[in-house]
């Protein structure tokens, strides 16, 4: 997948544009491989860019202190990363890397504030991309205070499976860790119980989910609600 056209619809925000939209707004993207840990954005600094992701998945971390770090928010083809340019911020308030490679469209920030001068449907979908990513934000703190790890686990595999369209992909124990804000030998159990039970096979670096449906009865209530609310965003409700 090399051309920016093809791209673009498999990115709920960019396929849902008609055609003059997103010919007004062409010139101004580059379709760009990023690559597993690659930082988009630092704590604190400048946003020169927003990215909507086509086959990558960003994540969304604050820095708890120096030696920990957890993700409050994922980022897939539902998105974009940048939102505070929408609303009007210039700077991230959080860390944003990529969690598993592979393609974004990037478009400069200064030209995506240009593009939403005019009242179009990028701008009524990113409103709901934000009411949607409020969820999951708010989803998130509760999960990560009252739910196990195992659940958060399976929880946070079926999200990410979703934003890759895939029940294959690449991960890291240690990765998996950081995103869950646990230890690695809790990963490492963790994911020995998930495979025990036939729910995934872990190798070498890369998941394949194999009973998606068991998967989704051990992780918590947390993913069908956060999945509603980016299926609405999906089919424009």
């Amino acid at each position: 997948m090399t051309d920016l056209d093809d791209a673009r619809i498999h990115n709920f925000l960019l396929s849902a544009l008609p055609a003059d939209e997103w010919q007004r707004m062409r010139p101004h993207l580059r379709l760009v491989t990023v690559h597993l840990k690659e930082t988009m954005y630092e704590a604190g600094q400048a946003i020169e860019h927003v990215d909507f992701p086509v086959s990558a998945v960003l994540s969304m971390i604050t820095q708890v202190d120096q030696e920990t770090a957890v993700e409050v928010a994922t980022i897939g083809r539902e998105g974009m990363a940048g939102l505070p340019v929408f609303l009007g911020v210039s700077d991230s308030p959080n860390t944003v890397v990529a969690q598993i490679e592979g393609l974004i469209i990037r478009m400069p920030a200064a030209r995506l504030r240009e593009f939403l001068l005019g009242d179009g449907i990028l701008h009524a979908q990113l409103h709901r991309y934000v009411q949607a990513t409020i969820v999951q934000l708010s989803q998130n703190v509760a999960c990560n205070q009252l739910h196990t790890t195992e659940e958060r686990a399976a929880r946070w595999l079926l999200m990410t499976a979703d934003r890759v369209g895939s029940p294959q992909f690449a991960l890291t124990q240690e990765f998996l860790a950081q995103m869950l804000g646990v230890r690695r030998a809790t990963v490492s159990l963790t994911a020995g119980m998930l495979q025990s039970a036939g729910l995934i096979s872990y190798r070498r670096g890369n998941i394949s989910i194999t009973d998606r449906a068991a998967l989704q009865d051990a992780a918590c209530d947390c993913y069908p609600r956060i999945r509603s609310e980016f299926d609405r965003l999906r089919n424009n409700r």
